[in-house]
């Protein structure tokens, strides 16, 4: 697969874009907000795409043209307002989700947030991006694509592991970013993934195992 990263500068997003760009399997396309971080992954090799979630659908559609599948890894990050999230976490992320559909593109993989699904649950410190994330879930629920919803627990800067843990009953825990983006590339070819979401957290299963487990 040709596959477009949406927030592909982000901690998440850079591991997504080199497990893809050394991949056999796919190829990737990565969308940035800054020329000079387009210019960079050039220099690696990379195909670049400089678009911003805050463009209209019609930018976005055009950032993905020629690309088979996308993975949403983007966010509006912990030092802005509520705003910010409003228009990235939210309205950003269904931008995205109408310009694929536009772009008949069918697979869709979204990084969401552990319990995003359950308003008991969410972190009463950062309830708007939770309820961002909660109505941009919805609205990929909504849509015609071949969703995969991947909502992780605390995000860790350490290295993976490779074994996780994936359902609907998890405790609350942590999960390094590295083992996160090795769960949405996995995702994106596992048919038993489609139309599915999921929370992840780390655990004592290999990333292929778990998967196949859901």
């Amino acid at each position: 697969m040709h596959v477009l990263v949406i927030g592909a500068n982000g901690q998440i997003g850079q591991k997504v874009v080199d497990l893809l760009h050394s991949s056999e399997e796919h190829t990737v396309k990565a969308m940035v907000r800054k020329e000079e971080q387009a210019e960079t992954l050039a220099d690696k090799g990379v195909e670049a795409v400089v678009a911003s979630l805050e463009d209209s659908v019609d930018e976005i559609e055009k950032a993905m043209s020629g690309t088979d599948a996308v993975i949403f890894t983007a966010g509006s990050g912990g030092k802005t307002g509520a705003d910010k999230t409003l228009l990235v976490d939210l309205d950003g992320a269904v931008k995205s989700v109408e310009a694929a559909e536009r772009n008949g593109i069918e697979r869709y993989v979204m990084v969401s947030a552990f319990q995003a699904n359950n308003r008991e649950n969410w972190n009463d410190a950062l309830l708007p991006y939770y309820a961002a994330k909660h109505y941009a879930d919805k609205a990929l629920e909504a849509s015609s694509l071949s969703y995969t919803i991947v909502r992780p627990g605390g995000l860790l800067n350490e290295n993976g592991t490779g074994n996780v843990a994936v359902g609907e009953q998890l405790e609350r825990g942590s999960v390094p970013r590295e083992d996160v983006a090795r769960v949405v590339v996995e995702a994106l070819t596992n048919p038993n993934l489609k139309k599915r979401a999921f929370d992840l957290t780390s655990g004592d299963t290999s990333i292929k195992e778990a998967l196949q487990s859901l």
